[in-house]
């Protein structure tokens, strides 16, 4: 594109964020080229200079550059396959026009990093770019199954975003830890801090008025035990921290068994080759059209080998746990 144009910010895109608002009109535009666009005054909004992070209001005029040509399209470059795409749609739980929630496996990032090439985030070109591509509202750790939910437009996209930062959305996961915690139910409130520890980082309890330390919650629930060698646990998180559960469950004493970075000796004998046993059962939330959106996803091959292990029966469990808790905020 060789000529200035003013467009338009349609109804459904507010709220947006500027570069991501380019990325959806010309995907082949990377970071870098928008932010110089946007620093250097070429990209305004109404007329005024802005910042790659600035959120669009309906209606807002924006100025658009010249900008660099699309890669050929008869050139050959990396994109999903045919196997790729039927696997992205086979973990489909739900989808309509506005909302679409995957049952991500155990193993597969959320996101690509420098090592990671195969990504949820990647697999999201089976439904198309640009406008039409579906954007991540939340996350979950690599090796956490479940529920991960994503809008399919962004005004959607911003809808679910914020019933996430309101507290709206009741996030259930399902878990195996080590021993029995007493009381059977109740509430963690532990701040916690990112911290290198030897040669890796991790999420550990904070000191009083610790530099980065967040406020971090959980609500738990005993499910069923086994004996007193392990408990299968509902865990609601208040707070979206990283690696919150992970941290919460070794904080009190009964780490989720087979995790690698938050596990300890006993976690570690009792896990015996099973991969981690946390799995995101159940979401519910505000839909953006109305009404309330309620998805669970089956239980992953990982737990299940874990509660064949130990004898559990996922039937036995109450959709949902936490009504009989007391909600402390």
């Amino acid at each position: 594109m060789k000529e200035v144009r003013t467009l338009f910010v349609a109804a459904g895109e507010d709220g947006t964020r500027l570069d991501r608002w380019f990325k959806r009109r010309w995907p082949h535009l990377n970071h870098i080229q928008i932010n110089k666009l946007a620093r250097s005054g070429q990209i305004r909004v109404d007329g005024a200079r802005v910042k790659p992070d600035t959120r669009l209001t309906e209606g807002a005029q924006v100025r658009v550059p010249p900008l660099p040509e699309a890669p050929d399209p008869t050139e050959k470059r990396p994109g999903l396959s045919e196997r790729d795409i039927a696997y992205a749609k086979s973990l489909v739980l739900y989808e309509d026009d506005e909302v679409l929630a995957l049952n991500k496996p155990c193993g597969l990032a959320v996101q690509g990093g420098t090592k990671t090439v195969k990504h949820v985030d990647r697999l999201l070109s089976a439904w198309g770019e640009g406008l039409e591509r579906p954007r991540l509202v939340h996350r979950l750790d690599r090796d956490t199954s479940g529920v991960l939910l994503l809008g399919k437009s962004p005004a959607a996209a911003a809808r679910l975003s914020g019933a996430f930062a309101k507290r709206k959305a009741k996030k259930t996961y399902w878990a195996i830890v080590a021993g029995n915690p007493h009381p059977q139910q109740g509430l963690i409130e532990l701040a916690l801090v990112k911290k290198g520890v030897g040669d890796r980082e991790l999420v550990v309890p904070a000191e009083p008025k610790e530099a980065g330390a967040e406020p971090a919650d959980t609500e738990y629930v005993t499910i069923s035990r086994a004996a007193k060698r392990a408990a299968w646990m509902a865990l609601r998180p208040l707070t979206g921290r990283t690696h919150q559960l992970r941290a919460h469950m070794k904080a009190i004493g009964h780490p989720i068994l087979g995790d690698p970075k938050y596990g300890d000796e006993a976690s570690e004998a009792l896990s015996g080759g099973l991969k981690l046993q946390l799995h995101a059962r159940r979401l519910t939330l505000p839909h953006p059209g109305g009404g309330m959106l309620v998805i669970e996803a089956p239980i992953s091959p990982e737990l299940k080998a874990g509660f064949e292990r130990f004898g559990f029966d996922e039937h036995e469990a109450d959709p949902e746990p936490f009504q009989a808790v007391g909600r402390r905020r």
